[in-house]
């Protein structure tokens, strides 16, 4: 690919992801005008984001089929083209029924989208610049959902709902437009045959343990809806994992777990998403349920972390091209654990700004962390077998990140009642949440510390 192409497909990425990670996060701020517009309860209203999740779960493991598959240009046009029904039909949406449907067609396309992304990415770039441009991916996948939320708030209240789904139809259309000009095909496929078996069991596996986990903060552990899709989420993992080792052609290649170094980038961005996402539900619960402050200020807050972890990933990534992994996973993964720790010394008199830098320190480690630890996995396995890496590695952190979200939301929530339910209960819940936060952050860190090697930490090889 010429370098001027390679840099057109690589920007129309860009505005994609951006658009696709918005919209994840920004149904946060919409849920409740949506419900009370389209009279929905909150038991009919929440699978507005666990069927999304659940899709988003269902997609992830068949993008690696697809990919190998189906050549790259109709592939990518189709997904984007799935996406904008999707948000269409969310955005003429009557009732439940219809925008349920659209928000499943949204996360088909923007699954299959966030795959292709990072297959595509890892395998127009050398070796040697893989690193940079996935800084670059993890800043639009990265920042944008964090700020979303805030983007939502304002577009609620000034213009609807609906106009958040305008919004990201318009970027899609353009990414559309563009896409169809620059884009070609440009991962090599095969012919494959699609093993139905295998693909039912992955909908029960990734489906129903997304499911499940996404059902523990609004129903609780106990209740039918979030034990059952677990159990089914299970039983169905065992299946599915067992079925996958035994075929010649797996449908999702798990053997690449044999790999040392990507076994260890699947767990290390598995703990990272754990934390990040169970922080990035914590804060604004924080500033706005236990200080009382307003949505506004709970975005200022969490602002400053937004912009220089957007910053930091392209740097981090031209830090891996130059010295590898290693270093970058120390570093990352001690961030975090002081910004964890930190934040277990808030009381009610802290200045809220003080969470605010903590919160920086960690989206620095963040951005320390995401991207790099994709392209150090992946790049371990070969690019070959790039769309099962990422599909995988992808599927997984989701799954954490849910776990991450529904778990450390369940600790806060308990630790407060428990503790009498006023404010300095919650400020009380808030700091042992993230002392268990600061917890998984030391397995992360000893990772870093004790198995990942020196040597061999940056990519090139495949082993």
């Amino acid at each position: 690919m010429r370098p001027r192409q390679r840099t057109l497909v690589f920007v129309n990425i860009i505005i994609t992801c951006v658009a696709s990670s918005m919209l994840a996060t920004a149904l946060t701020t919409a849920l409740p005008p949506i419900m009370d517009e389209l009279g929905l309860d909150a038991t009919t209203g929440q699978w507005l984001t666990s069927g999304y999740s659940l899709a988003m779960g269902i997609m992830m493991p068949l993008t690696a089929f697809l990919i190998t598959r189906f050549p790259t240009r109709p592939l990518y046009l189709t997904a984007l083209g799935t996406f904008i029904a999707g948000s269409l039909l969310c955005v003429l949406a009557p009732g439940f029924e219809v925008m349920m449907v659209g928000r499943v067609l949204q996360a088909l396309g923007g699954g299959a989208l966030t795959s292709m992304a990072q297959v595509i990415t890892l395998s127009i770039f050398p070796a040697e610049r893989r690193g940079q441009a996935m800084g670059w991916y993890g800043l639009s996948v990265g920042a944008a959902p964090v700020v979303a939320p805030t983007l939502a708030g304002v577009l609620v209240d000034t213009l609807g709902w609906r106009w958040i789904f305008y919004l990201a139809i318009a970027i899609m259309v353009v990414s559309l437009v563009f896409a169809a000009r620059v884009f070609s095909n440009v991962l090599e496929t095969r012919e494959r045959r699609f093993d139905v078996p295998s693909f039912v069991l992955s909908i029960f596996a990734f489906g129903g343990v997304t499911l499940g986990i996404g059902n523990v903060s609004s129903l609780g552990v106990t209740d039918a809806q979030t034990v059952a899709p677990l159990v089914v989420g299970v039983v169905g993992a065992v299946v599915f994992v067992r079925r996958q080792l035994a075929l010649d052609e797996p449908f999702l290649d798990l053997r690449i777990l044999r790999n040392r170094d990507y076994a260890l980038s699947v767990i290390g961005s598995m703990l990272l998403y754990l934390v990040m996402m169970g922080s990035s539900v914590i804060m604004p619960l924080y500033v706005q349920n236990v200080l009382g402050q307003s949505a506004t200020v709970s975005g200022l807050v969490t602002l400053p972390g937004s912009l220089l972890m957007a910053v930091v990933s392209p740097f981090a990534g031209r830090i891996y091209d130059a010295l590898g992994m290693r270093r970058l996973f120390v570093a990352g993964a001690a961030l975090m654990l002081a910004s964890n720790l930190g934040m277990t010394t808030l009381t009610l008199q802290t200045s809220v700004w003080v969470a605010s830098v903590l919160n920086a320190v960690r989206c620095v480690a963040i951005g320390c962390l995401m991207m790099p630890l994709v392209t150090w996995g992946t790049s371990r396995i070969g690019l070959a077998r790039t769309a099962d890496g990422t599909a995988l590695l992808t599927s997984l952190r989701t799954v954490a990140g849910a776990m991450g979200s529904a778990v450390f939301v369940g600790v806060m929530s308990s630790v407060a009642a428990g503790a009498g339910g006023d404010a300095a209960a919650s400020m009380h819940g808030l700091n042992v949440t993230f002392a268990a936060m600061s917890a998984v952050t030391v397995a992360l860190l000893l990772i870093a510390v004790f198995l990942v090697r020196g040597r061999a930490s940056r990519g090139g090889r495949s082993s």
